[in-house]
């Protein structure tokens, strides 16, 4: 049609947009709304254990046990948690119970499992004040190695670290103590040794009031320990071999009440303690003496040894041999970097 004047009659094609678009809901489906529930009558728990997505979180005296609620998304829960749960808390068998809220974390104490082919970052217990490597001054003797690795872990996570000596006796102990004390003099952390047959009081009150994790190679007597802090802890202890390496014996993470005032988690035992997580700054700031150091290296220093200018070698003897703290700090940090 053509309009006034005779001209063709022009036509606009309309635009479309997804206000447009309707669809029909399918049949079971419900609107959605990102109006999330409040829970406002949830209670405050803490994770104790964790299975099979399944998790025991104390509430008041009652151990509780309960799932991840979807709406968590994929936020995980670990042991240390400080959490919010909502339906039956009563603590009875077959109940169950969700968490539906977890709280700000610190303390975050964390292991990248570099035994896997797969570099993964877990977080092994959360709301950590202190962690307690446990090593042993006899069968087997102390491997610094790995007590240098939780201390780089501690230290990354503003942990506190406590170094826990076992099997201390009569006949090892002045010789061992004096080793294991001279390796670390310039690093300024508690240290305390644990006698068999003696009281552990002195332990108990540097555990008073805190979650502290306890973490050591299998076969130091860390199972032992929990159990003379905790009576009915019932944590399976392992036999050493001829070798001086014991097996295995906790098999997973499990926090525990203390007596008086504080909690432990005891951890299992573990073949390696990743690091990967841990950026080079990181690493060399849990080598107090070693920092101090190096802060005569030129800039961008990687403080490998390689480049031949590095103020760390300045450590090393006249005959060229560097200091154990040396070679323990660049032994990971090599590994660090080949992560």
């Amino acid at each position: 049609m053509d309009r006034a004047g005779g001209g063709p009659a022009l036509t606009r094609r309309r635009q479309y947009d997804e206000d447009d678009v309707r669809v029909r809901p399918g049949r079971g489906s419900r609107p959605r709304t990102r109006t999330r529930p409040k829970h406002a009558d949830a209670v405050d728990g803490f994770v104790t254990t964790v299975d099979r997505g399944r998790y025991t979180c104390r509430v008041g005296d009652t151990d509780v046990t309960a799932m991840r609620a979807r709406e968590l998304g994929r936020k995980g829960v670990v042991v240390g948690d400080r959490v919010s749960l909502v339906g039956d808390t009563s603590g009875r068998d077959g109940t169950l119970a969700r968490i539906v809220r977890i709280g700000e974390r610190h303390g975050e104490l964390r292991r990248t499992a570099d035994d896997d082919e797969a570099l993964i970052e877990r977080i092994i217990v959360a709301n950590v004040d202190q962690l307690v490597v446990v090593a042993s001054l006899a069968d087997p003797p102390p491997r610094t190695g790995f007590i240098d690795r939780c201390l780089v872990a501690a230290f990354d996570a503003d942990i506190a670290p406590l170094l826990c000596l076992t099997k201390a006796d009569i006949d090892t102990e002045d010789a061992a103590l004096a080793e294991v004390l001279s390796y670390y003099a310039d690093l300024e952390f508690d240290h305390i040794t644990c006698h068999p047959d003696e009281p552990l009081d002195e332990l108990l009150a540097k555990l008073h009031g805190k979650l502290s994790v306890l973490i050591g190679h299998s076969g130091v007597g860390k199972s032992t320990l929990v159990n003379r802090l905790v009576p009915d802890a019932d944590r399976s202890v392992g036999v050493v071999s001829a070798i001086g390496k014991g097996r295995h014996t906790s098999t997973n993470a499990v926090a525990l009440e203390l007596p008086d005032s504080g909690w432990i988690v005891d951890t299992p035992g573990v073949r390696s303690f990743g690091l990967a997580h841990v950026s080079a700054d990181s690493l060399l700031l849990a080598f107090g003496d070693l920092a101090e150091v190096a802060t005569g290296c030129p800039r961008g220093c990687d403080h490998t040894g390689n480049s031949g200018d590095c103020a760390l070698d300045s450590l090393r003897a006249a005959d060229g041999t560097a200091p154990q703290r040396l070679l323990s700090y660049r032994r990971l940090l090599e590994t660090s970097s080949s992560q």
